[in-house]
């Protein structure tokens, strides 16, 4: 009897666990399923969002191809981090074939709204000459905002430039990141095409 009693209690016990679970699973998979109705109206936010939840498994199967799907939307709509991830999926070819020259487009749209992640990788691009041809001033001007904006991997890519470049390269490139800056403020301020490089 004592027997039958503990494996009793540990099918219970199984058995609440499982309810727990699939409690936890219920309540993600209801998140995803609320946040794919207002993708599918048009929220950008929730686009995005339901990007990431495709990209990270969550409350659905992992899937790199429905999320670049949804994050392209967002991007679409303009914002700002969707096209900064849209890139990194095309610079890491994660759901979509690996293109230097989109994720530098996508970079480039996410970077002329001030993210200072898309500046970062644009500096980088150029840089490598990855998607645009080589351009080490350029690279300079991208890595100044991207200092500026707090992201302290570009102070490292801005010394090594700093050892490369000439004083007049130098000047240049700081030059361009003050237009930059100047145009990315306008654009904020009054949304306008795209800033193009020299």
């Amino acid at each position: 009897m004592k027997k039958f009693y503990s494996l009793l209690m540990m099918v219970v016990a199984l058995l609440c666990g499982a309810g727990m679970a699939n409690g936890q699973e219920s309540e993600e998979v209801r998140h995803f399923k609320e946040t794919k109705i207002k993708a599918e109206q048009g929220d950008a936010d929730a686009q995005y969002t339901l990007g990431g939840m495709y990209a990270l498994g969550h409350g659905v199967p992992k899937d790199n191809v429905e999320a670049v799907k949804w994050i392209r939307k967002a991007a679409e709509q303009g914002l700002a981090h969707a096209q900064y991830n849209l890139g990194n999926m095309y610079n890491k070819g994660r759901g979509v074939p690996k293109d230097y020259a989109e994720a530098v487009k996508w970079y480039r749209k996410a970077a002329e709204q001030g993210d200072a992640e898309a500046q970062h990788n644009l500096g980088v691009g150029y840089f490598n000459g990855e998607g645009v041809p080589k351009d080490e001033v350029e690279s300079y001007a991208w890595h100044l905002l991207a200092k500026a904006n707090g992201i302290k991997e570009s102070s490292e890519k801005i010394s090594d430039l700093e050892k490369r470049l000439t004083a007049e390269q130098m000047e240049k490139g700081q030059a361009r990141a003050a237009e930059l800056h100047r145009l990315i403020k306008e654009r904020k301020e009054n949304p306008k095409p795209s800033v193009e490089s020299p």
